[in-house]
């Protein structure tokens, strides 16, 4: 059974709370590290550790993977505010965000020179960033299911 407007929603677990807080941080991280990447460019990316051959693919996006970033951060974000405010739109939002991601991952190790550029530690950083999306878009759906999501 789900919760809808007319039936009370199931209370949080403890750990609803514990995830929803790493959400809000993790997701509240790339946001902040797209904002810093658009507003202050090559010297933040150099500062975060990024070689002068992954910021120029960095350059080379396109302005569909620009977009696609876009979304993929600030949806994931979103999804965490829907988590803290315990909406079932969270899970919609989230695996948008997931999907995003994996359009990047697409871009990056299929459609360009993305491998190459970011090498061996790119490739675990995204891998670490795709379970994390896997994970988020899991759980938001387990608590819709669960019926501690309206």
């Amino acid at each position: 059974m789900t919760a809808t407007a007319d039936t009370p929603r199931a209370g949080a677990p403890w750990h609803y709370w514990v995830v929803t807080v790493v959400a809000l941080f993790w997701n509240a991280f790339g946001a902040y590290d797209y904002f810093m990447s658009k507003t202050q460019g090559d010297a933040y990316l150099r500062k975060a550790g990024m070689t002068d051959v992954q910021i120029a693919h960095m350059h080379a996006y396109p302005a569909w993977m620009t977009a696609d970033w876009a979304v993929g951060v600030w949806g994931a974000f979103l999804g965490a505010l829907l988590l803290l405010a315990r909406t079932r739109y969270a899970v919609h939002v989230f695996v948008v965000s997931l999907a995003a991601f994996v359009v990047m991952l697409a871009y990056t190790y299929l459609l360009s020179d993305g491998a190459k550029a970011m090498g061996q530690q790119g490739m675990i950083f995204n891998l670490v960033i795709l379970a994390g999306c896997i994970f988020f878009a899991w759980y938001s759906w387990t608590m819709a299911k669960r019926g501690v999501l309206r």
